[in-house]
């Protein structure tokens, strides 16, 4: 029995947050410079570009689909929010037109998967070459750096003399809110069902479409939200704003247990992998190691996140069956 009760305890999702716990203690002890005020801040404010996209990407993937679209959809907002501001419009205007443009990208996404039943990897990236194209021919090879002031100091400033961004806040709340709607509500219940298996959830009188379409254009509308912080965080807007973005996100969300194949994780466990991956970018950075490797790193996680609970599931279900077969027929 308590090897039962450590079997359901002990998830791929625990485990992700012990590790983030685990990498902090130690680079705060061991890495020099880790622990001051401004790298920390470097630290949130670098990581919060892939939260930001990881919050609906988690609902999507636990629904059985993907977006690979979304550092594409970022870097077009980025390309429409600099040209515009070139043609002399206001800031309060372009940042709400960039983030309609972000829902109708994931509308466009949306309505191919769950119209014309294509499957959401192969959609999404074609509209990932799609969009960055675009982005391209709005802006072309221009970067623009010249934006309001304080929009720039609340995208890369912090709060006081603290290590906290500005914008840290704001995502706060975001989070809490996906947390709500996720894990406590009809809606979020939906999205585990249809990534169990759609077609119960469709009997049991989901609305599988509908509910796909509008995670589509949430996601595409966080990805624009994330296109207009990046290029205010980093003082520029061009074409190739966030490019590889997708990859980290990705790796994020399903290093923090979510499964590849629906119906399974915890929103805290995708934002658990978020920082665990921030972080050791971070730490990595600060001892020198390459970009490159740094890539490597990335890729290696991508694939230890989708063996790693698959393998856990595996162990479990050979524990559970070990255990049956001992049990004595009464």
């Amino acid at each position: 029995m308590a090897d039962s009760a450590l079997a359901r305890a002990v998830r791929w999702d625990t485990v992700v947050g012990a590790l983030l716990i685990v990498l902090l203690l130690f680079s705060f002890s061991f890495v020099d410079g880790f622990g001051n005020a401004l790298n920390l801040s470097f630290l949130i404010g670098n990581t919060l570009p892939i939260a930001l996209i990881a919050l609906p990407m988690t609902l999507l993937v636990v629904a059985g689909e993907i977006d690979l679209s979304v550092a594409s959809t970022a870097g077009l907002s980025g390309s429409v929010m600099g040209a515009l501001w070139n043609q002399g419009m206001s800031i309060e205007t372009i940042i709400p037109l960039c983030l309609v443009l972000g829902v109708v990208c994931g509308l466009v996404n949306g309505l191919l998967v769950t119209r014309l039943g294509l499957p959401s990897l192969a959609v999404t990236i074609g509209t990932l070459a799609a969009y960055r194209g675009i982005a391209q021919i709005v802006l072309g090879s221009d970067a623009v750096t010249d934006f309001p002031t304080q929009y720039q100091d609340f995208a890369a400033g912090r709060i006081g003399d603290t290590f906290v961004p500005q914008a840290l806040p704001l995502f706060l709340v975001l989070l809490a809110v996906a947390v709500l709607v996720l894990h406590a509500t009809p809606f979020g219940r939906s999205a585990f069902a249809i990534g169990a298996n759609e077609e119960a959830a469709r009997f049991a009188g989901i609305r599988v479409k509908r509910h796909k379409l509008l995670l589509f254009v949430a996601t595409g509308f966080m990805a624009s939200l994330t296109g207009v912080f990046w290029a205010l965080h980093y003082a520029s807007a061009r074409y190739d704003n966030a490019t590889g973005l997708e990859l980290s996100v990705v790796a994020a969300v399903l290093l923090g247990g979510i499964d590849f194949d629906g119906g399974k994780g915890t929103l805290g466990g995708a934002i658990a992998g978020v920082f665990l991956l921030g972080a050791l970018q971070n730490v990595m950075s600060l001892l020198n190691v390459s970009a490159q490797s740094q890539i490597v790193v990335t890729g290696v996680l991508l694939v230890v996140s989708v063996l790693g609970p698959r393998v856990a599931r595996q162990i479990s279900v050979a524990r559970a069956g070990r255990r049956a077969a001992s049990t004595p027929i009464s």
